[in-house]
């Protein structure tokens, strides 16, 4: 196998948006039991359903991002990394699935939230992750000026290993013996993950966005960089407000919500830009990397508008552990997450639909099914977790399973909007998996 013709940026995109088909059928097989206590209750059940669901979502966008920043560095920098480390950074992930999903169909845990699998499989992903951050120093130690997106894809590779070995601290009988720090560090490690893969993702936006307008300074303005590094500034403080309902010291409270506040800063900017985009948008409208973007720039308006919510102590304390909490992980995860992702793999994958009406207008179709149904996706899990925050804090409460009962309207509707979703994440995925076999062999960009 000659290495040296394989696109490894491409391969690391295909198998993510096979990770993706995957994570949406555990999610719809997860759904059902939301209506169907009993469903596929002696074979797999909700206990392994769920995690098979968060751990295929969680591939796709780390596996998404990888692509994302082989594809930059070779197509936008001019410069190459090893094909032979990747290739084996690649193998070492598909050693690690393979595991995961074995543990999980097997019910072998052990692991934390959202990482809940046999700790024994974290190895080949932090050894992949190693070889990631060796091949991609190397590659851009000659690049004398990084754009923006060079810096959030270095903060993204370096903070994620090192949030990724702190989530495994647990191991050690000091952190596991004290409960508080337990749970500190895995709420904590839960914030901080989720910044590290963002600043891969959106630096694949910025770099997404210089290569659709053909001017290399929407990644070397001073603008871009001051939202960069406050973006950093959130990676490494924001968690804060995670642990809200943790016995820790206030100032740590108070730092979190100060830092999360800082947020509005983005939120302002997105609507200073808003308006000025509407020409952009009349422009570029019909290029799919660019609605995908446009898509993932409402939700982050929308996420970041909640985030900020949600980080006022008197609403959190009603809103921790509710549906709430996963429709605000649901509508950052594909919302902006997938819809950047889609956008790149539209750009790299170069499926060739632009030239035909008939898939023109079929493909229209399922975006905006795609952004209708999440929103209904959303919007019925934000309101059942409404009505679990008053219940939970209410003093004359009734069973929980009388409560669960009046969900159910929520979780019909949530379960609907699922199929929505399905349809169209489908639909999307097949239409770019059609030319990944002639996209895994390199081209010229």
């Amino acid at each position: 196998m000659n290495l040296n013709k394989i696109n490894i940026g491409n391969l690391f995109l295909v198998t993510a948006i096979i990770m993706l088909l995957v994570g949406l059928c555990f999610g719809i097989l997860a759904a059902f039991t939301y209506l169907y206590p009993n469903f596929l209750k002696e074979n797999i059940g909700f206990i392994s359903l769920r995690p098979l669901h968060v751990s295929s979502a969680l591939f796709w966008i780390i596996l998404g991002g990888t692509g994302c920043v082989y594809n930059g560095i070779r197509s936008i920098l001019k410069i190459e990394f090893s094909p032979q480390i990747a290739f084996i950074q690649w193998c070492l992930w598909i050693v690690a699935i393979i595991g995961i999903f074995y543990s999980y169909f097997t019910h072998q845990f052990g692991g934390r939230e959202y990482w809940e699998f046999n700790p024994v499989w974290a190895l080949p992903i932090a050894v992949a992750w190693i070889l990631f951050i060796i091949n991609f120093s190397k590659a851009i130690t000659n690049v004398k000026k990084w754009p923006v997106y060079v810096w959030m894809w270095v903060t993204g590779i370096v903070f994620f290993l090192f949030t990724f070995s702190e989530n495994y601290l647990w191991l050690f009988p000091y952190f596991r013996s004290h409960f508080v720090t337990d749970m500190t560090i895995q709420w904590k490690v839960n914030g901080s993950l989720v910044g590290s893969w963002n600043q891969m993702l959106y630096g694949t936006a910025f770099f997404l966005m210089d290569r659709i307008s053909n001017s290399k300074q929407v990644g070397k303005n001073n603008l871009a960089f001051a939202m960069y590094f406050l973006g950093l500034f959130n990676l490494m403080f924001n968690w804060g407000h995670h642990i809200y309902t943790l016995p820790t010291e206030k100032y740590i409270r108070y730092i979190g919500y100060a830092v999360s506040m800082t947020e509005w800063v983005f939120f302002a900017k997105i609507i200073y830009n808003w308006k000025g985009s509407l020409n952009e948008i009349q422009k570029n409208y019909h290029y799919y990397p660019y609605k995908f973007i446009m898509a993932a720039d409402i939700w982050v308006f929308i996420n970041m508008g909640q985030a900020i919510l949600l980080s006022i102590p008197a609403i959190n304390l009603y809103t921790h552990g509710t549906h709430i909490t996963v429709a605000h992980a649901m509508g950052t995860t594909i919302g902006i997450n997938s819809m950047i992702l889609i956008a790149a793999c539209f750009e790299f994958l170069k499926p060739n639909l632009f030239k035909n009406k008939t898939n023109s207008k079929y493909l229209n179709f399922i975006f905006w099914l795609l952004q209708l149904s999440l929103f209904i996706f959303w919007i019925s899990l934000n309101i059942a977790g409404i009505k679990k925050g008053i219940w939970q804090m209410s003093e004359n409460q009734i069973s929980y399973s009388k409560m669960m009962e009046t969900l159910t309207p929520y979780f019909i509707i949530f379960v609907i909007a699922g199929f929505g979703l399905l349809i169209s994440f489908f639909a999307i995925a097949i239409k770019l998996l059609k030319n990944s076999t002639n996209s895994l062999i390199i081209n010229k960009f």
